[in-house]
């Protein structure tokens, strides 16, 4: 059953009437369906979700990413019902914390030490605050369109409707302090020529420079990680790689092991919790040790408490995704089953003489209906985005679940689910 053919039920309808009430918007977040298109969860397994009115998604939200293995794994299920019977938080050091931390150390190439969080923001957050009192700056650089989470500092020209002139920042929601203008500084994806002539201005006052290693889902240039790296060694800065998207999904060791490049820094979430609230600020032990207690009264202790950071529960989840992952030949059927659908797409797109183009990875990618080179934020903006709404809703119509601009594959698509996918891709673009 899909939403094209069944009809929504009266249950479903209730809760969505209730939510409306009690839910700004009626939604959890910022996106949000059509009246006519709008659904509440009822169930996941594997690939599949399923509404309250029974109609079935094959799905690649994948509850925004953290999902990597599919909707209630058997191993993470019998790990984390295993640990329920132990206790649910405790607000102390606890074995599956121990052991995440030591894992995510032997994996990640720049992890010597890590901080746990609950969310991927607060992740984000508290690695900027860590390089502002090991560094005695204030002001930090990113990246045009780069997505660093909800707080202030992060949701700096995310996505400016009319962007300014390089470095000027623009503020993305309401409640920003006006103060926070004067200490970001905005650098364009992909450009290293423009980086590092804002780098010899600015160099002195930067605590950090945070940049998503993969931009949404933008690759990165030949060079510019690389480049970037120099540069920030160069003047000292520290470098952040906010991997919460592309942490053990590009690889183990996240895109930092894939492009070769090793930052002072990284934050992880979403896969590193197994589907359960938990994120990590991991790095270099002299910049971490900011965060050590012991430190207080000093001028360099980094105040960071949280009451579910290293949750148990969420621990023993993310380790037992992560020993799912290191079984041989994970990685390579995800990336074989992305680069189907991704070939596919884009063949379909030729064969219809749609003027559109297919950007990303294998693990997560999105169609763009622009001829423009996807190489930054600005050249988002040339893409058609009523067209991308109207897929997307197509999509939907007919049983495929998508992000507003990104296609997540997991583990437990198959090359069945390819076929059927790219059957409703063929029917979503001829309407």
């Amino acid at each position: 059953m899909t939403p094209e053919t069944t009809p929504r039920s009266a249950d479903e309808a209730a809760l969505l009437d209730l939510a409306g009430k009690r839910l700004p918007g009626g939604v959890l977040g910022t996106s949000r369906y059509r009246d006519e298109l709008a659904f509440v969860v009822k169930r996941a397994k594997g690939a599949r979700l399923w509404d309250w009115s029974g109609r079935e998604y094959i799905d690649y939200l994948l509850g925004s990413g953290p999902m990597f293995l599919g909707h209630a794994h058997p191993a993470v299920t019998r790990a984390v019902t295993e640990q329920l019977e132990n206790g649910t938080t405790y607000f102390l050091v606890n074995e599956p914390a121990i052991r995440l931390a030591d894992e995510i150390c032997r994996a990640v190439p720049c992890a010597e030490q890590v901080r746990f969080t609950s969310t991927g923001s607060e992740a984000t957050f508290f690695a900027l605050r860590a390089a502002r009192a090991f560094r005695h700056r204030d002001k930090i650089m990113k990246f045009e369109g780069g997505y660093h989470g909800s707080h202030d500092y992060a949701l700096m020209s995310q996505t400016p409707k009319s962007p300014k002139a390089f470095p000027a920042p623009m503020p993305d929601s309401a409640g920003i302090p006006s103060v926070l203008e004067g200490e970001v500084l905005i650098a364009p994806y992909n450009d290293l020529a423009t980086v590092e002539a804002l780098l010899a201005v600015h160099a002195d006052s930067l605590a950090a420079v945070i940049v998503e290693p993969f931009q949404r889902i933008i690759p990165p240039a030949e060079g510019f990680l690389e480049g970037l790296r120099r540069l920030t060694q160069r003047y000292g800065i520290p470098l952040i790689f906010d991997e919460v998207v592309t942490g053990f999904r590009f690889a183990y060791g996240g895109a930092q092991e894939h492009y070769g490049v090793t930052p002072d820094l990284a934050t992880f979430g979403k896969i590193v919790g197994g589907g359960f609230p938990l994120a990590a600020v991991a790095g270099r032990a002299d910049i971490m040790q900011g965060f050590d207690p012991r430190g207080e009264g000093t001028g360099a202790f980094v105040s960071q408490v949280g009451t579910l950071n290293g949750n148990p529960v969420a621990a023993a989840a993310g380790l037992a995704s992560l020993a799912e992952l290191r079984k041989p030949g994970a990685y390579e059927r995800v990336r074989a089953v992305g680069g189907a659908l991704m070939a596919g797409l884009g063949d379909l797109v030729k064969k219809q003489g749609i003027t559109a183009q297919i950007v990303g990875h294998p693990t997560v990618f999105d169609i763009f209906f622009t001829d423009t080179p996807i190489v930054d934020y600005r050249a988002t903006l040339t893409n058609d985005w009523a067209k991308l709404r109207r897929f997307n809703e197509a999509c939907l119509r007919r049983g495929l679940l998508k992000g507003t601009s990104k296609i997540y594959v997991s583990c437990a698509h198959t090359e069945a689910d390819v076929e059927r996918t790219l059957a409703i891709f063929k029917d979503a673009l001829t309407a």
